[in-house]
């Protein structure tokens, strides 16, 4: 049995059964990529579109794939993303949001995407702040095209154990304040949070999804 493999069996005793699995597979090999599928893992995500392609075609006998967009997403790069990814978690401003609209509109699809916040200051990270969020609903509620479910956030670096928790928790806060608004079309029950080194902070808040690259991969 391959190390992957013992990973992610190990993986699946400590996630609940409702929390979504995704391997981060930027910089990962096909071949790594194969032996995750082979131990039942179905979610792949990446985060740069000139590498993603390439796998995708590689991989395109394995129709039960479901491919996830995570990375900073340029306006330019949309159609192609909107073409080639049924999930994307990393949308973050109303700029982007509208282009990917029309993409969708273009190409006749309703990708699932994720709303990007960034709940606490980061002069690394992209997303919306909470009012910010809240200022632009009214925007976002109007896009046909777009299946918007759910929030994802990244943690900024050095956050405590509690510090993560209580940003992973405000995220779901978030959501739940933004479904009592009753949108005709947000219905935000998606929550993209956890990576390798806070997943089961992410879990332990709500999360639906966890993105997890070297935990599985290295």
């Amino acid at each position: 049995m391959s190390l992957i493999i013992q990973k992610i069996e190990q993986l699946r005793q400590e996630i609940p059964p409702n929390v979504r699995l995704i391997g981060i597979t930027k910089g990962v090999e096909v071949e790594a990529i194969a032996q995750a599928y082979d131990a039942g893992l179905r979610d792949f995500g990446e985060s740069r579109l000139q590498e993603a392609i390439p796998k995708q075609e590689q991989l395109k006998s394995y129709q039960d794939i479901t491919w996830h967009f995570i990375g900073h997403l340029q306006s330019r790069k949309a159609k192609k993303v909107v073409e080639s990814f049924p999930w994307i978690h990393s949308v973050d401003s109303l700029k982007l949001a509208e282009r990917l609209d029309d993409c969708a509109r273009e190409l006749s699809v309703s990708p699932r995407v994720c709303l990007q916040v960034k709940l606490v200051p980061d002069p690394n990270k992209y997303g919306w702040h909470s009012q910010e969020l809240i200022q632009d609903l009214a925007t976002l509620n109007q896009y046909q095209h777009l299946n918007i479910q759910g929030l994802m956030t990244i943690l900024p670096l050095g956050l405590s154990p509690t510090e993560a928790l209580t940003v992973f928790k405000s995220t779901r806060e978030l959501a739940q304040q933004i479904n009592q608004q009753n949108w005709s079309n947000l219905r935000l029950s998606e929550l993209s949070m956890g990576m390798s080194g806070d997943y089961l902070l992410g879990i332990q808040a709500g999360a639906t999804m966890i993105r997890l690259g070297r935990a599985i991969f290295l």
